[in-house]
């Protein structure tokens, strides 16, 4: 379940600040956001596997946390960050 090389390198593509950027909040909470959806299709297929639905509440968790300090640092940031990844609520 987790994201191959390829996969990280297209959804850092439409994040990314510079070429080498894999730390920036934008980019984690972009990668968070891509397992997030892969766990929840798994676990819509695997409805009793409870390690994997502790993980996804453990992610959306510390993704909430990252988008919350991106919107307290550069709420203009945020808000394009959660344009293009579709986080409207």
């Amino acid at each position: 379940m987790a994201l191959t090389t390829q996969q990280k390198t297209q959804v850092l593509s439409k994040v990314r600040i510079h070429e080498k950027d894999t730390g920036s909040s934008e980019a984690q909470i972009a990668l968070f956001t891509k397992e997030i959806e892969s766990l929840a299709k798994h676990l819509k297929k695997h409805q009793k596997d409870n390690s994997s639905r502790l993980g996804l509440l453990k992610m959306v968790a510390k993704r909430r946390r990252l988008l919350d300090y991106l919107k307290r640092e550069d709420p203009k940031r945020h808000a394009s960050l959660v344009k293009k990844l579709d986080l409207g609520k």
